[in-house]
């Protein structure tokens, strides 16, 4: 990777990363606060900004094209599109990565996917982290089209479709039993000579996945003392399977406020003293986890970006 992005590392080595999942992009009744129903660009904007001035790895953003009437009233049916969000991040930001958690590929051909995404990497100058993840919701495949059933094996070959189609060759070739193609150029190439491609999703597999063809791996919600059974499974496929090279390893945390917060924020709520918080974290890189990904409470966007910028100032320098 590029810059100051996430390298992988081994569990003794090196710095905890940090990123962050957006807020307003996705307002799912799990995991939105209250003021996001009222939020829209403006402060996305000053959130990213925040992300690039205070250390984070990257923002991320999700993907789902339509959301049926039975799942709505849970998830909402707010959830932005990651390309066009991340672009438009990527123009008021310099150095924090851009990340899909996660794009579900199979809704699009790859070279579709290649296409908008190979371009978000060329114009943000190398940025991209293409999470990428099977997907769940039946009536969004049907509506465009996609296989829901086999979806796992429709993400497998897109996977390696992918891998062709954002390398450096001009006219990528891939022949596979879902996919062909060869001899259709397409540009402008990603910044990047290869996009790191994180791999979603916490069924076994998904962990599977992640191992043998995945950069990195994003678990979905793990709680903490489930991870090392998972990273020991990571490693152990990726060792039986004999695929070398560094694989980064993430985990999501509990929520996070930075101090005492004088309102209810929740049982499982971390809070208290910056170094307090750094020591509970730092677990996660004795796990042998090389990013987190951390999601603070807060009851408007003022509110998140001081703990943010907290967070940076005050959490981040005791996780190494």
């Amino acid at each position: 990777m590029t810059g100051d992005g996430l390298r992988p590392q081994g569990a003794a080595d090196g710095p905890l990363r940090y990123g962050i999942q957006l807020p307003v992009q996705s307002q799912s009744t799990l995991y939105a606060e209250r003021w996001e129903a009222h939020a829209g660009p403006a402060e996305l904007v000053e959130i990213a900004r925040t992300a690039d001035r205070c250390g984070f790895a990257y923002v991320a953003c999700c993907d789902h094209v339509a959301v049926p009437r039975r799942l709505a009233e849970a998830m909402s049916t707010v959830w932005y599109d990651p390309v066009a969000t991340l672009a438009f991040l990527a123009g008021v930001t310099e150095r924090v990565r851009l990340l899909s958690h996660v794009a579900v590929v199979g809704l699009r051909h790859p070279l579709v996917t290649a296409k908008q995404y190979a371009t978000l990497d060329h114009l943000s100058g190398g940025r991209l982290i293409l999470g990428v993840g099977a997907g769940h919701v039946r009536e969004e495949f049907e509506a465009v089209g996609a296989d829901f059933r086999h979806r796992g094996a429709v993400l497998d070959e897109s996977i390696d479709a992918l891998r062709a189609a954002l390398g450096p060759d001009e006219f990528p070739e891939h022949h596979g039993k879902l996919y062909d193609f060869e001899g259709l150029g397409q540009r402008p190439r990603p910044a990047q000579a290869s996009v790191p491609l994180w791999v979603g999703g916490s069924s076994p597999a998904a962990v599977r996945r992640a191992a043998l063809k995945g950069d990195g791996w994003l678990p979905q919600g793990d709680p903490r003392e489930r991870l090392p059974e998972q990273i020991a499974t990571l490693r152990r496929l990726r060792a039986e399977a004999g695929v070398r090279g560094p694989l980064t390893v993430g985990a999501i945390t509990e929520p996070l406020y930075v101090g005492e917060p004088g309102w209810e924020v929740g049982r499982r709520t971390l809070s208290g003293p910056p170094e307090a918080l750094a020591e509970s974290l730092r677990a996660y890189r004795a796990m042998g986890v090389d990013q987190i990904q951390v999601r603070f409470r807060s009851r408007g966007s003022g509110e998140l970006v001081d703990q943010m910028a907290a967070f940076g100032a005050d959490v981040a320098p005791h996780l190494g």
